[in-house]
Formats: C-alpha cells, structure tokens, sequence
C-alpha cells in the first residue's frame, strides 16, 4: 500500500543546490587527495545536471514541491554516485572508488525503511530510488568490463533495455507487485560488483561472482517478462 504524507516543508529547489554543492566538494576534494581528469570532472557535472533536471520535472508531474526525510537520502546517495562517475570516468579503480561506492550502496539500505517509518513512501521515492541504483550499476559495470570483457555491461543494461522494449510493447509498463527477491538481486548486483573492482577475490572467482550476479538479474527480469505478459 502506497501511504501518501505531506513531505519536507523546504523546497526541493533548495535541497537540490544543497546536494549540487555537496557535489562540488566531494569532486574538490577528491581532486586533492586522488587526482580527477579534466573529464571525470566534466562527467559528473554532466551527471549532476541531468540529475537535477529529471528530478525536478519528476517532482512537477507528481505535484509536489518538496522532498521527503527518505528521498533526501537517496539524494545524498546520488550525490556520491557522482563521485563515483568522476573516478571511474577518470580511470582509478583504487580504495577510493570501493569506498564511495560502497557508501552509496549503503545507504541503499537506508532510505526505504526510512520512507516506511516516517509514513512517506510513494512512487516517486520508489522511481527514484531505482533509478539511481540502476545508474551505480551501470557506471560501476565499466571498470569490471575492462578488466573481464564487455559481457559485464549487461548488466547495467539491462534495466534501460527493459525500458526501452516498454517504448515499443506497452505491456511491459504494467505494474508489478513488490518484490523481496528483486530487491535482494538488485542489491546483490552492486555488492558483487564492488567486491570485483575491491581485488580481494582471485580472478576466477571474481568471473564467478560477476557472472552469478549477472545471471542472478537475468533471471529476475525474465521473471517479470513473464509476469507482466500473463497480466498484459
């Protein structure tokens, strides 16, 4: 059940220039202490822009004008994946980039029980959850891949190729019922992912826990596929 509560009273406008600003310091400082590429700075303002942009015409569809104490969250966990677009893109796979990333996803963790405690869940917050676990997955499938292959990058694929089939066969926008198990795999992915680029598994096992995770999500998509097509 989707409980609908009356968010934050500060404007999300503000909040945003408070997490772009968090942005900056995070790129400066990692600047200063690891080193960023000219274009590893300029991907990730790229990346906080477009954030601010979905986000804000997110909140204007869905008629609201401020944000929630669990979409703050994921705000700040947005936040860091931007310092994780300006290492990778930048070419470190190091201790810095395990750490942030792990940061992120830890707050993954946090923000939905924050959302059922203070009675503030809705579709947006779920959206925007998702979606920014879909973009950690993505950028963190590109160190793995050069190291393993491009085979890695399916699965920070896959959750755009899905939407981009719903463009062509409506049926696959339909609603589906929450899942624990699709939460657990989706979770999982980033975890393996971060375990990978950490180093701390021999390389066979690192292609084991890599493609476990990738045929982990295959199976939760097609099982969608599945559920969605029996109910189109």
């Amino acid at each position: 059940m989707i409980v609908r509560t009356q968010p934050g009273t500060i404007p999300a406008r503000q909040e945003q220039a408070v997490a772009a600003c968090g942005l900056l310091v995070l790129l400066t400082v990692l600047a200063m202490t690891v080193g960023l590429h000219p274009i590893g700075w300029l991907a990730a303002a790229a990346y906080g822009a477009g954030l601010w942009v979905l986000l804000d015409a997110a909140l204007r569809r869905g008629g609201r004008s401020a944000l929630g104490p669990a979409d703050r969250v994921t705000l700040a966990r947005a936040t860091l994946v931007g310092g994780v677009v300006a290492l990778v893109v930048t070419g470190m796979s190091g201790p810095v980039l395990v750490a942030t990333a792990a940061v992120a996803l830890t707050l993954d963790a946090v923000d939905g029980p924050v959302a059922r405690r203070t009675g503030t869940v809705s579709p947006l917050g779920a959206r925007f959850d998702m979606e920014v676990d879909a973009f950690l997955i993505l950028v963190l499938c590109v160190p793995v891949a050069l190291t393993m292959g491009p085979w890695v990058l399916l699965a920070g694929a896959m959750r755009y190729a899905f939407v981009a089939a719903g463009w062509f066969a409506p049926w696959l926008r339909g609603a589906l019922a929450p899942s624990l198990a699709r939460k657990a795999v989706a979770a999982a992915q980033g975890v393996a992912l971060v375990v990978v680029i950490a180093g701390v598994l021999p390389p066979p096992a690192a292609v084991v826990v890599a493609g476990g995770a990738l045929a982990a999500l295959a199976w939760s998509f097609g099982r969608d596929v599945g559920t969605l097509w029996r109910s189109r």
